[in-house]
């Protein structure tokens, strides 16, 4: 198994000349390494986040150690190619994980991406990937996706629909802190996180929740693709 190390956090660009940052952290660290952009309290025990420096990723044309393109899984997308996430580097990545049989949380998740696409300018999008992942390989086949993208106008050039296999879809979920577990044969319970990802595949920003402030998420994808 390869070992990122990620944070589930929103992450910005260090501005600084040691490409450091300073983030929150929970002095008990009951949700792990996860780090937050702003102090406040710990949604577990309560106490005082505290600040922490974070070095921040070199953007250069190499792969460095935190980019998501590590990782060797094949995909299959909707239109039925086998791909590796390598494969998308190059332009800046907004991915979810859904699977295409919810009734619930997902719909919301693709109005948000698809929300925050109509605020992107079009000069924009031809450096702008939309990639969603299939917690649900086995009933989410290329066909099922490709039929899936149509349904909800999500089948322009920068829309990609991927189908791994279980293994790779959990280990991707790891990497990106998304939980999600199956509680019937058609339904599962999961996170609701969008990420950005910038071309060499490394985590800028985590949006959390249904039909947030999409706002430090449209900044960040605009920094990435000006």
């Amino acid at each position: 198994m390869l070992s990122l190390s990620f944070t589930s956090c929103k992450e910005q660009k260090s501005t600084n000349n040691n490409d450091e940052a300073t983030v929150y952290q929970c002095p008990m660290k009951c949700e792990g390494e996860k780090t937050f952009e702003h102090p406040g309290n710990c949604s577990v025990c309560n106490m005082d986040l505290k600040p922490v420096t974070k070095k921040m990723p070199i953007v250069t044309g190499e792969i460095s150690e935190e980019s998501i393109f590590n990782l060797t899984t094949n995909w299959n997308t909707e239109e039925g190619e086998t791909i590796q996430l390598k494969d998308l580097k190059g332009k800046t990545l907004v991915m979810v994980m859904i699977y295409t049989t919810c009734k619930a949380a997902c719909p919301r998740l693709v109005a948000d991406m698809r929300n925050i696409e109509a605020k992107i300018p079009k000069k924009n999008l031809k450096d702008l990937n939309f990639v969603l992942v299939s917690i649900d390989p086995e009933t989410d086949t290329p066909k099922r996706l490709k039929a899936f993208a149509k349904e909800n106008l999500m089948d322009d050039a920068h829309w990609t629909f991927l189908q791994g296999t279980e293994n790779g879809v959990r280990e991707f979920a790891n990497v990106l802190a998304v939980k999600y577990k199956q509680i019937s044969p058609m339904d599962f319970s999961h996170s609701n996180i969008i990420s950005v990802f910038n071309p060499q595949g490394e985590l800028m920003h985590q949006q959390e929740g249904l039909g947030v402030d999409n706002k430090e998420t449209i900044e960040t994808i605009l920094d990435l693709t000006k």
